[in-house]
């Protein structure tokens, strides 16, 4: 493993990061991750596979939700939830990811901790909703075997921290492929501040990268000499979910703005939201906790004027820690075997940099 692409001299932006450079520098917010890499009894398959789960906060998230959105690149997902979400403005469950044959075991996990943790939901008040979303991971793991599991997504759940997450070929990501290289998850972070008042916000980034061909990525913006062969792989219906935190104070709508601009990240790597790619931006900011229950007529929150400065920087910082998760995606996968031999190379930035 290479570490991060900062540590190996590749500086994306110009907008300071975050202590750890990774979406949990956003105060409150935790990731868990459970990996599944092992034989299966069916036919010689393989579970190249996993879970991730992003809580917002340390809290009950039914109980106090938080402002929320999201984005459709392109729409060839299948991802659970996000209707709501963009109708009320709110999430109120954890933010999961897996493959795309596990979104329902996935989706049936986290309802059964969610109604553990809340006895009244489908009782005494409304039902969830819950947010999943997926990419394929096909070629590394045998996703017809359905290796994921409800109790996976527990345990993913269970084992969320605010430690600094784990990238590369990791939960989710295990199996998954970026620009023809080994793939998964990448994180990232960037902090914006004025002066007047002193207020400093901060942005992470978490990707679960698995699209383009090699030939699509712009490797020549990151490194000095290319040496390394192109991969003549390509995931199938390859996809990204791009998970966007925050502590600005943003309304539903403005930050739907924000995580527009993850878009922008994107592109810089090469992407060019390809047919068959699920490109999809699920944000959240931790400013406001909505409460499920009240019996106040008129909530009053507070958001950054439309207008501020700081609005552009908060868009620069999407971009920006949206570009730079990717490629830490890439560089701390490892090379990754998995069902009928398959074999996903990690893309060596070190080697490139070293000519």
């Amino acid at each position: 493993m290479q570490g991060k692409v900062r540590q190996l001299g590749i500086k994306i932006g110009t907008l300071p990061v975050g202590k750890k450079n990774c979406i949990t520098d956003v105060a409150g917010v935790r990731v868990g991750h459970v990996t599944l890499d092992e034989p299966l009894d069916q036919h010689g398959g393989y579970a190249c596979t996993g879970v991730t789960a992003i809580l917002p906060h340390s809290g009950n998230v039914f109980q106090d939700k938080v402002t929320a959105a999201s984005y459709v690149l392109n729409g060839f997902g299948k991802t659970t939830g996000l209707v709501q979400v963009n109708e009320l403005g709110v999430i109120e469950s954890p933010i999961m990811l897996t493959n795309t044959f596990g979104v329902p075991a996935v989706t049936q996990g986290t309802m059964r901790y969610m109604l553990d943790m809340n006895e009244d939901i489908g009782l005494t008040t409304g039902t969830i909703n819950l947010v999943v979303g997926e990419c394929n991971d096909s070629y590394l793991n045998s996703i017809r075997a359905c290796a994921v599991t409800p109790e996976h997504a527990i345990k993913a759940i269970h084992q969320a921290s605010n430690d600094t997450a784990q990238e590369g070929a990791i939960g989710a990501g295990k199996g998954m492929m970026c620009f023809g290289y080994k793939g998964g998850i990448g994180s990232s972070s960037r902090l914006v501040k004025i002066e007047q008042p002193d207020v400093s916000y901060t942005v992470g980034c978490l990707v679960l990268s698995n699209f383009g061909q090699s030939t699509d990525f712009l490797a020549e913006h990151y490194v000095a000499s290319l040496t390394q062969s192109k991969s003549t792989l390509s995931p199938t219906d390859g996809s990204i979910i791009i998970v966007l935190a925050t502590d600005a104070p943003l309304s539903s709508r403005q930050l739907t703005r924000v995580i527009k601009r993850c878009g922008i990240g994107l592109g810089r790597t090469g992407s060019h939201f390809s047919h068959g790619s699920g490109d999809i931006v699920i944000g959240f900011t931790t400013a406001h906790r909505i409460p499920h229950s009240t019996d106040q007529l008129v909530e009053t929150r507070a958001q950054l004027r439309e207008d501020h400065p700081i609005m552009n920087q908060l868009f620069a910082a999407a971009a920006e820690a949206t570009e730079e998760a990717i490629l830490n995606s890439l560089s701390q996968a490892q090379t990754t075997v998995g069902r009928n031999g398959h074999t996903v190379e990690a893309y060596s930035f070190q080697k490139a940099i070293k000519t």
